[in-house]
């Protein structure tokens, strides 16, 4: 599969400007992007874009006309519907890059849609944050077409991205059970940092995991941990919602899941408050949180 010159984003948060920051640097691309906020021409995706030097469309169906690669990263709600907008207006044999996070049944479902049409669907699982390190993020690629696109994704600058498997589902379903840990790592620390500051332990509990990972600089990862529960807490929990839904299609109750649903939730609402210097300062500040009618500034 031969590079492709015209690039299509569907969503342009934080994925989609960091993939486009990375891809400028090949003169050779059109960028075109669409985003359900564009027609606000003062939201900060409309910004991006347009500082970006990326073509912002009109709709999603005409961003995606004459694109050779379509890379969705939408709100995780949004994602099946995304895919089947923009599915007529695909052409022959159009790659469709499905990066967000949701279960392997709801990718099924796209890749049927998008396969229908003449594209090519190529399941996407990033694991790990897309800033730093953007394109170079580790990506595994899933689906009868993956194989075929990978030697044109590391050409793009996607040097992590690997193989995983020639069906649809099982990197989504491994993004998702590594999604367990991760975003229920983050709820169990906001809810036991915070009550151990009320208790002022919160050092000496901090001190006793290092016998769980000795070489980790667990107040630097605490305190990383919260930040990033806080900014992005409504869509972790969206992406909980999904990890609950794999879970249970796989027959196991997802009761921590659903139980990280709501402590990312409350995270989320608190956004505002996640550069609160340091890990102190900001356990101070979500304490006076509980019960309080609004969220105390820093």
């Amino acid at each position: 599969m031969s590079a492709p010159s015209r690039i299509t984003f569907l969503g342009f948060g934080e994925v989609g400007q960091n993939l486009a920051a990375g891809l400028r640097r090949l003169a050779s691309l059109e960028l075109t992007a669409w985003d359900i906020l564009f027609p606000d021409p003062d939201s900060l995706p409309y910004d991006h874009a347009r500082e970006a030097g990326v073509r912002t469309a009109a709709c999603a169906r005409e961003a995606v006309e004459g694109a050779a690669l379509i890379i969705s990263a939408v709100t995780t709600a949004n994602s099946l519907a995304a895919a089947e907008s923009v599915a007529p207006a695909l052409s022959e044999n159009t790659v469709f890059l499905d990066l967000n996070s949701i279960a392997p049944s709801v990718k099924q479902q796209a890749a049927r849609v998008i396969d229908a049409h003449g594209g090519q669907y190529i399941e996407v699982a990033v694991l790990g944050p897309i800033a730093p390190r953007g394109l170079a993020t580790p990506m595994l690629l899933g689906g009868p077409h993956a194989e075929a696109f990978l030697p044109a994704a590391q050409g793009l600058g996607m040097s992590a991205a690997q193989l995983y498997s020639p069906t649809v589902g099982p990197a989504s379903a491994a993004k998702m059970c590594r999604s367990v840990i991760i975003k229920g790592l983050e709820a169990l620390l906001a809810e036991s940092l915070i009550a151990a500051r009320h208790y002022g332990v919160e050092d000496t509990v901090l001190a006793s995991l290092g016998d769980l990972l000795p070489n980790a600089d667990w107040p630097a990862l605490a305190r990383y941990m919260l930040s990033r529960s806080l900014r992005h807490g409504r869509r972790r929990a969206e992406e909980m919602h999904n990890v609950a839904q794999t879970l249970a299609e796989a027959g196991v109750d997802p009761w921590m899941s659903e139980a990280s649903i709501q402590r990312q939730a409350w995270a989320g609402a608190h956004a505002a408050l996640a550069g609160c210097g340091s890990l102190p300062e900001l356990l101070d500040t979500l304490l006076r949180s509980n019960g309080s009618a609004g969220v105390p500034v820093c």
